[in-house]
Formats: C-alpha cells, structure tokens, sequence
C-alpha cells in the first residue's frame, strides 16, 4: 500500500532541493508543497523522489522564475492550514479552484482542467454514471477533495466512503469492499493501466458542476501574496507559450490535458 511506503520515506526523503540553475543559487526561495500520493499527477516514490505531472510543471515554472524551489509533501486534509501557517509557499498538488477554497488561498490561473468520472469492477452490474444507477451503491472518494463534495451533492442516494488518500480507495474496490469510486477521469484512468487496476473499469465521466469542480486545477498561495502569484501566472503564460507545457503533457497524456 502507497499510503505506508510514503510515510517511511518521508521521514528521510520527502524534501529535496531543485536548482533551476547554478546560476540561480542566489535567486528566489520558495518552498512548494504537495500531496505525493496523487499518480499521474504527484507522487512519491520508493526512493523518495516526487514524480508527476504536478511536479514536472512546478521545476518549469521554477525555472521560469529563476527561483530555488523546495518541495515539501503534505496530507492532503492538512494542505490548506500547512501553507496559512507558511510550511510552504505555495501548494502545486491538483487543487481545483473554488470559491470556497478561494475564501481561504489565492490562486494562479488554471494550468490543467479534466472531469471527473466513475469506476467499477469490470464486473459490475452498474452500467451507467448516473446518480440513479449508483443509488444504493457505496461510492468511494477520497476525502475535502472536489470529488467527495460532487458525490455529496449529486450522488445522494449512494453511500459515500471517504478516505485519506485515492490509495485507499482503490485497494477497497479492488478487494471488492465498495461498488464504484469517484476520482479525475486522468488519475483513475492511468490507474486502470496498472496491474493493481485490472480490477476495474471507467463507467464514464460526470458533467462538470462549475461551483463544486471550480476553474481547474491552479496554484494556491496564500492571502495577499500577489507578487508569487503574478510570478507564477507569468511563469504558466510563457511555458504554455514556449512548448515547454506541452513537453510535459505529452510525457504524461496523449490528450490536451489544459482543457478548454
């Protein structure tokens, strides 16, 4: 299981240094922090280094910015009051933008935006992703993300399991503990691909709810750091501009993963 590999790592590998440059070894410090349980996006591996789609556009942006960038990883129901209480600077971890998140961080305009999507065991009775098809079902999601809240308000008639982290979840469905879980259409997609995902299959996406899904996926800094923020809306403008966005994309998604 992820969750325990990641936690005995942490203890001597979770931080490390990115020099965008020995040139920059006197430019700006900021420290980014992210979830590391979050394949494609951000994860942490056996030997401590962070990998991921996330990662990879934060060295960008870093590099951008001329900037020494520090990552830091964080749980998930802790990120939000880790960067109030300047654990880090700034949170680079898929965090959809939100009004209600918008109450407690700022954020940088979006640099990614896809749905979100149901999956079942391949042999699963439930054949549509409806809110009528999954009544009655036990749906997983992980927990204070966008897809717990979408399950809140649009699956009411199933039984909503929340976890820590997607690890979790997809161990229960996979041992066959709970009926269908809600995640990125991306995230579960590329677990599908894996050997601990032959269990299942993509039922289909869900309509976006613009309130609960937000803007996309963007940076959060926190209230009133305007200057790291414009910094780092500059820094995606010009990687989208340049190719280098791209690059990365293409490493990771055979699709535009930006979203319209």
């Amino acid at each position: 299981m992820r969750i325990s590999r990641r936690l005995a790592a942490a203890a001597s590998a979770a931080v490390f240094v990115l020099m965008a440059s020995t040139a920059m070894a006197e430019g700006e410090k900021v420290v980014i922090g992210t979830e590391g349980a979050y394949p494609p996006f951000n994860n942490l591996e056996a030997d401590g280094s962070l990998t991921g789609f996330d990662i990879d556009i934060a060295k960008a942006l870093c590099e951008e910015m001329k900037a020494e960038c520090t990552f830091v990883t964080q749980d998930w129901d802790g990120i939000i009051p880790a960067l109030i209480a300047k654990k880090f600077d700034a949170i680079v971890a898929s965090m959809s933008i939100t009004a209600e998140r918008k109450e407690k961080v700022d954020f940088t305009n979006k640099y990614y935006n896809t749905p979100p999507a149901i999956v079942v065991p391949k042999d699963s009775p439930i054949t549509e992703a409806t809110e009528a098809a999954l009544a009655g079902k036990t749906l997983g999601a992980q927990g204070s993300t966008t897809h717990s809240n979408y399950a809140e308000a649009h699956m009411k008639e199933s039984e909503l399991k929340l976890y820590p982290t997607a690890d979790e979840y997809k161990l229960d469905i996979a041992n066959g503990r709970i009926d269908a879980v809600i995640d990125d259409v991306v995230v579960l997609s590329e677990w599908l691909k894996t050997e601990d995902g032959a269990c299942c299959k993509l039922l289909g996406t869900l309509p976006i709810d613009p309130v609960i899904n937000g803007e996309g996926a963007g940076i959060a800094v926190r209230k009133g750091d305007d200057a790291l923020r414009e910094k780092l809306n500059k820094a995606i403008e010009t990687i989208r501009a340049n190719g280098k966005y791209q690059e990365i994309n293409e490493k990771y998604f055979p699709f535009d993963v930006y979203g319209s």
